[in-house]
């Protein structure tokens, strides 16, 4: 795989592939066409692609010919593609239809050759959520890959792969249940207000492979991109666990915190937005929802940021929790009076997983349905704070 991102890489990158000899192998194969829409052509390409996901993840670049006797690179023909942005379509969508179960993260790029045609790559990373098979035409064939290239899994493989798929699932699932038990019993990095408290958690999925490690330090020099929620600024420090913000405070307690782990898990916390109110008939329980979505549209973009930047690959699991909130209302304004207003039935909110499958992804596609949720326990329909186009509005 060409160690940089899949956007930065140039025909100088592939040029340099030739120039050092490197052959096909584990993680990186070579193609002199595309596909094209023949049933044998679709079924090899899905190969390849699994295979990739299967095992070690891997680059497979389209427009480089080889040579017979050795399979080295030889050179960058490219490849004549009157359309890029069509072709890239075409190839998503063999790859969606083709493919069990779906691959979340594959990238295609496009690379722009000095003799007008193009480089066609196609970045797989290695998937947490497989085994994947062939689907397409009735096949039904799993792929892995060696040095070698490409080959068949046996059932011993098979079973290898369908138990990880399922460790990992639960390691994900007894992490974010261990946190939260933790922050409710009040054993956070830093002590946070006595209040209800918003949990955010952005798990990637590939955090849980034993030897994974990012280098945090690219992140440390600039804290401001892990601002907690609900803030304007930050301090920080690093910890055991990695690196740490945190804002607002006063007699030992602080408002909120970031906590960054070296596995490129983001934990963020907040304990002041939901909170009992003093009005003028005595204290209600209420917590106002286009500031609450706000403050939370303003941070989780940033955090996906980090985690480009950290060059982690999705997917990224997006969990959200509502910890100590039995009771709570919204707090809407008159105009919506008409509406019934139902306190949640429960003091913990853990609402169910999203997936950001890409770096493109909006932000109100991930949050919104979690959004909704919350609403739902407090007995509306759907957030008031989007229009029918799914635009947030914050009435």
């Amino acid at each position: 795989m060409i160690n940089k991102k899949i956007e930065e890489i140039k025909e100088s990158d592939l040029q340099a592939l030739i120039n050092d000899k490197v052959f096909e192998g584990k993680t990186i194969d070579y193609k002199r066409d595309l596909p094209d829409n023949s049933d044998s052509a679709k079924k090899e390409f899905l190969a390849d692609i699994t295979s990739f996901a299967n095992s070690s993840g891997g680059d497979l670049i389209f427009g480089i010919s080889q040579d017979n006797q050795t399979g080295e690179p030889k050179a960058i023909e490219g490849i004549e593609v009157e359309n890029a942005d069509k072709e890239k379509t075409r190839l998503d969508n063999i790859i969606r239809d083709g493919i069990e179960p779906r691959l979340l993260s594959t990238t295609i790029q496009p690379i722009s050759l000095s003799n007008s045609k193009f480089a066609i790559l196609i970045r797989v990373p290695k998937s947490w959520i497989g085994p994947h098979r062939v689907i397409y035409g009735g096949n039904s064939k799993f792929h892995a890959r060696n040095s070698s290239g490409k080959y068949e899994m046996d059932v011993d493989e098979l079973r290898i792969a369908f138990n990880l798929t399922e460790t990992i699932a639960e390691r994900i699932r007894k992490f974010r249940i261990d946190r939260i038990s933790n922050i409710f019993a009040d054993e956070t990095p830093i002590p946070l207000y006595q209040n209800p408290k918003i949990v955010l958690h952005l798990i990637p999925i590939n955090s849980f492979n034993p030897s994974q490690n990012y280098d945090i330090n690219c992140i440390t020099s600039h804290p401001e991109k892990l601002i907690p929620i609900n803030s304007n600024g930050c301090n920080w420090r690093f910890n055991l666990d990695g690196f740490l913000t945190y804002s607002g405070g006063s007699d030992g307690r602080f408002r909120s915190y970031v906590q960054l782990y070296r596995n490129g898990i983001i934990e963020a916390v907040e304990s002041f937005l939901i909170r009992p109110r003093e009005i003028r008939d005595g204290e209600k329980r209420f917590f106002i929802p286009n500031v609450f979505e706000k403050k939370l549209f303003e941070v989780f973009s940033s955090y996906l940021k980090v985690l480009s930047e950290l060059r982690v690959d999705p997917p990224i699991f997006v969990f959200l929790s509502l910890l100590g909130v039995k009771g709570y209302i919204m707090g809407i304004d008159d105009p919506y009076g008409d509406y019934p207003q139902h306190p949640i039935d429960r003091d913990l909110l853990l609402l169910p997983e999203a997936v950001v499958e890409n770096y493109d992804i909006k932000a109100e596609e991930i949050l919104r349905p979690l959004f909704d949720l919350i609403w739902n326990a407090c007995g509306f329909q759907w957030s008031l704070n989007f229009d029918e186009n799914g635009n947030w509005i914050a009435r």
